[in-house]
């Protein structure tokens, strides 16, 4: 089991900074950013734009891996979010995580005139774009003649560092799940053990339908409070090993979990060191 915190990214640049070395030192495998125009649960609350922020942490952080958890493609031109990924991956001497996701939180959306599409074209401009983003990692000059996105006779200098740079895609449904068996090093997705359990089927459906070891996929959760109130693996080192076990019972091999605010930095060590326990047991 590996284990991950996503951070928010409404604390003061100073606090943000340390508390990214500071989970670093703690031994997690991987430190995360959300990506929005407005806190999802607190719509009038400030918040950092990621990429730009991630580059800033790849500086503060020595060895941590990290990403977007995950960069929504409504808002940036494909080109441009493979550009700032490239740049990461060189700043922090290849230990991004190339996150990358549909979209899907309207409000933000309308309160930035950004346009919101129906779900197959939703989908549709993902799969261009994930399509898209692995052909500039992956050669010098790209050619893309999509229905959405077109990149014609571009160089794509310098490459990344990582060959391959690992793409983490959210994706919750059947058409998205095929994409994420193509792709895909990580996938991640929110919800219930049931919820998880299901979605897991469907990728192991969608990687036999294309030929693709299911294995080399990493099956990866994120922990939102507000989302599972009923789950509380922060409550004690007991809670988590519970809650990871059931996690492992769905498939899955990776917990990234959202810090409840106000939580006792001491606690956060005590569940650091749950993790460590439980990432040198063999499954």
């Amino acid at each position: 089991m590996l284990f991950g915190i996503q951070t928010p990214t409404q604390k003061p640049w100073p606090e943000l900074a340390e508390q990214w070395q500071w989970l670093e030192r703690l031994g997690f495998d991987s430190l995360w950013l959300a990506d929005h125009y407005v806190p999802p649960f607190k719509l009038d609350g400030p918040i950092f734009e990621p990429w730009t922020l991630l580059a800033a942490l790849a500086l503060a952080t020595e060895r941590v891996r990290f990403g977007v958890l995950v960069s929504c493609n409504t808002f940036r031109h494909p080109p441009l979010v493979a550009k700032e990924a490239v740049t990461i991956d060189h700043i922090s001497g290849g230990r991004l995580e190339f996150g990358l996701g549909a979209g899907w939180f309207v409000p933000e959306h309308e309160m930035f005139g950004i346009p919101f599409p129906g779900n197959a074209e939703l989908v549709g401009r993902f799969r261009e774009a994930v399509e898209i983003c692995h052909l500039l990692f992956t050669q010098d000059v790209t050619t893309y003649e999509g229905e959405y996105y077109q990149v014609r006779e571009a160089p794509f200098r310098p490459a990344p560092v990582q060959d391959p740079l690992p793409f983490t895609l959210g994706a919750h449904g059947p058409r998205m799940m095929r994409i994420v068996a193509r792709y895909a090093a990580r996938w991640n997705s929110t919800g219930t053990l049931a919820e998880m359990t299901e979605r897991n089927r469907l990728l192991d459906e969608a990687c036999a339908a294309v030929g693709r070891d299911p294995s080399a996929i990493l099956r990866s959760h994120l922990y939102v409070p507000a989302i599972l109130p009923d789950e509380h693996p922060w409550d004690s080192p007991e809670a988590l090993r519970d809650f990871t076990g059931r996690l492992q019972e769905a498939g899955i091999r990776e917990a990234i979990l959202q810090i409840p605010p106000g939580i006792d930095p001491g606690h956060v060590e005590r569940i650091a060191e749950t993790a460590a326990e439980l990432r040198a047991v063999p499954v």
